[in-house]
């Protein structure tokens, strides 16, 4: 196996390590390391980021950190959270046309409850989307581990009834992904397409890097050819030229698709992106349960592992 996908694997368990979770949060982490990869901890923090980002042609999705609430008050506080900064974003004129939209975990906002957690994920994500649409901007719905993938598909269709602007997440290392963009590739519907973040087993995910980029281009195929609206979610130079050449080749004009990369991750690519006439939208965590997000980020791209320690090793 790759060297790098050792790493990656022993990053995501990593991630799900109580106690290296809560070494980590006590470790004199400076603000830097944190800051490179997360907005803030406020919603005023990630709509002054937002603001910062327009400034240089770049749009931003939003999402407010925490994952497998398993407490319906902190599920409906979550959605409220994003209900202000829906608001927020609107007083700072950075939600018209989508500028600035919002990503949505369905397992902050109560998917993961042991009873009708489907249910009231639903009614939160519709008050997030009814939110959206009043201040002109849009939702996505965010991908987590395989065990949820049918009922976030599910709650998109139910969404998509009323809010046909919901968009999609698909992970290409997963074997399904494939078949799940052709479901999607349809007028109207939008979809961002990411290698995957999380630890999935051999059952279901593809393991090697290179067999996760391939399945990540034959999808991106799908998607370009399809009346959709595909959002590539890659920092890999060689997938962004792929899909540049695959938009020419079906046609697409420069508003018809869009590239996303995560913030603090190749912010000169970014711009130069943006600054070539293409959307590049920056995906933004902020609040306080960062440290899932932070080690995930490092599974995906393992370079940044000496950035960290390094910042870790300084600051104590």
């Amino acid at each position: 196996m790759d060297p790098s996908d050792l790493l990656r694997g022993a990053l995501l368990q990593l991630s799900d390590s109580d106690l290296v979770r809560t070494a980590v949060l006590k470790a004199p982490v400076s603000r830097a390391v944190v800051a490179r990869y997360v907005a803030g901890e406020t919603v005023p923090d990630a709509v002054r980021v937002a603001g910062e980002l327009r400034a240089t042609n770049r749009l931003t999705t939003l999402d407010y950190l925490g994952e497998d609430t398993t407490d319906r008050a902190r599920a409906e506080a979550t959605r409220t959270t994003y209900v202000r900064l829906l608001d927020a974003l609107a007083d700072a004129d950075l939600s018209p046309y989508g500028a600035a939209e919002v990503s949505v975990k369905l397992s902050a906002i109560g998917q993961a409850l042991p009873q009708d957690g489907d249910a009231i994920a639903l009614e939160n994500a519709r008050a997030i989307c009814e939110a959206a649409v009043r201040v002109g901007t849009t939702v996505t719905l965010d991908m987590e581990d395989h065990t949820t993938t049918d009922r976030t598909l599910e709650a998109l269709r139910t969404l998509r009834v009323d809010f046909p602007s919901v968009g999609a997440v698909l992970q290409s290392y997963l074997y399904r992904t494939e078949a799940d963009c052709h479901d999607l590739a349809s007028e109207g519907s939008r979809v961002r397409l990411c290698k995957g973040a999380y630890k999935e087993p051999a059952s279901v995910a593809f393991q090697h890097r290179d067999d996760v980029d391939l399945s990540y281009v034959r999808c991106l195929k799908v998607l370009m050819a399809g009346d959709g609206y595909p959002m590539v979610a890659s920092h890999d130079p060689r997938l962004i030229d792929i899909a540049q050449a695959l938009a020419g080749h079906h046609g697409r004009r420069p508003d018809t698709y869009e590239f996303q990369m995560l913030h603090g991750i190749r912010p000169h690519e970014q711009m130069r992106i943006a600054d070539r006439g293409h959307q590049l939208r920056v995906y933004v965590p902020f609040g306080e349960d960062w440290y899932g997000y932070l080690v995930r980020r490092m599974a995906e791209r393992p370079a940044n592992v000496e950035f960290f320690l390094r910042s870790l090793v300084s600051t104590g």
